[in-house]
């Protein structure tokens, strides 16, 4: 069981990217596996805002082309989109002891980080740093 984050997803839709080809493939990999994994709806639209920028992309996908991308990535036979629960609230109140010092931009990362607690999944393929500072984390970088 893993997240894939949304640089992941990124790479895999950037033909100029470096990452292109290793992401790619990690991805179809994965919307053909059997076991599960994982997205979050903030992951969806952190996708769905860089790959349709015009200033992170040399070429920026149409905004119907990108959902399309993530939609095929939701209809995907083994994921799940991890949403929060009844327990969401004191989840939160937990990384906050653990990681006190979460502000500015780091909130998205740890929206992902969470929801990933709160549904008990630990491994997330990303080529984000930051996310070694939640300790109950671990975190893949497929190109390393």
């Amino acid at each position: 069981m893993f997240v894939v984050d949304s640089n992941i997803l990124v790479y895999a839709a950037d033909f100029d990217s470096p990452f292109n080809a290793r992401c790619r493939a990690l991805v179809d990999d994965m919307r053909r596996r059997s076991g599960a994994w994982f997205l979050t709806w903030g992951i969806g639209y952190e996708f769905l805002r860089v790959v349709t920028h015009r200033r992170v992309l040399n070429a920026p996908w149409r905004s119907s082309d990108a959902l399309r991308f993530l939609n095929a990535l939701v209809e995907s036979p083994a994921v799940s989109v991890l949403v929060p629960t009844e327990r969401h609230a004191n989840v939160l109140s937990e990384v906050l002891e653990l990681v006190p010092h979460i502000s500015g931009s780091f909130w998205h990362d740890a929206t992902t980080a969470v929801l990933m607690r709160e549904h008990g999944v630990s491994r997330i393929y990303t080529r984000d740093t930051g996310f070694h500072r939640f300790p109950f984390l671990e975190p893949i970088d497929p190109c390393a």
